[in-house]
């Protein structure tokens, strides 16, 4: 069997929304990097028009090629590298062997690939967490992925983790991800921000995009426990302004940040 592979030139902020897009057309494999996604769907799924249709609605460009099926499953493996944060954290497929260097692992499916930790901004993510004290904290993971970020906190010692994304693909994936790594505090479900009724948190995680951010902070602030913290990221730099005003609109001190790449990670408190 073959599979279509499609490289869409697109920044990160129109990624999640090309994913979600495509996956509805029968795309199952997707890899994230700085300024391109690849996807790729089986050539009898494959709908040419479907694609070019997503692709103009968003303006973006795309290249197509086709490979053999188990050609794309290794090269899955062969491309999809652990990632390591200093000596704290390694993301890796569970066809890689244990990293002994490190204090925690969390182990994912390669093919589910947005939110791997390869990108900057999930990696600041991290790095931000590996600062903050999880050992008995209720967190909230808002738009999970893959579910790193919520797994991580209960290895980090989270007593209570609530992981929703409003992705049928992500939530399964994330649940998949969640048995992986044999999580026993993770709650992963298909759900909005309205519609989380544990509250408050003592440590929320967003890692979105700008336009989600800037519409959620106000109620990312009523289910923030007092002293407690939001990490996000998925902003650009010269989003900076505009987050952080926004932020301190609502309540929120700014406490830290990160750059890498453009791109930034703030953690914000109570």
């Amino acid at each position: 069997m073959k599979t279509i592979q499609i490289k869409f030139k697109a920044v990160q902020e129109l990624q999640e929304i090309l994913i979600a897009q495509l996956s509805e057309i029968g795309f199952e494999g997707f890899e994230e990097m700085e300024d391109a996604l690849l996807a790729c769907v089986a050539q009898e799924a494959y709908s040419a028009k479907e694609t070019k249709d997503i692709a103009e609605a968003l303006g973006l460009s795309f290249e197509e090629s086709l490979v053999e099926e188990q050609n794309w499953n290794a090269l899955w493996e062969s491309s999809f590298q652990p990632v390591i944060i200093d000596d704290y954290c390694c993301i890796r497929a569970d066809f890689h062997p244990p990293h002994q260097e490190v204090r925690y692992e969390v182990v994912i499916t390669p093919q589910m690939s947005f939110g791997t930790g390869h990108h900057a901004t999930t990696r600041m993510m991290v790095q931000a967490m590996a600062t903050i004290d999880f050992l008995g904290k209720a967190v909230l993971d808002f738009g999970t992925g893959t579910g790193v970020l919520g797994i991580l906190a209960e290895k980090q010692g989270a007593n209570e983790v609530v992981a929703i994304d409003n992705d049928e693909w992500s939530v399964a994936n994330a649940k998949e991800n969640c048995a992986r790594n044999n999580s026993k505090n993770v709650s992963v479900s298909l759900a909005t921000l309205e519609e989380v009724q544990e509250q408050p948190f003592d440590i929320i995680l967003a890692n979105i995009n700008r336009h989600v951010l800037l519409a959620t902070l106000p109620s990312l602030f009523n289910k923030t426990a007092r002293a407690g913290m939001l990490v996000l990221s998925g902003i650009l730099t010269s989003d900076e302004q505009i987050i952080v005003a926004s932020a301190l609109q609502v309540g929120y001190k700014k406490l830290k940040s990160y750059c890498a790449d453009n791109w930034m990670c703030i953690i914000f408190t109570v």
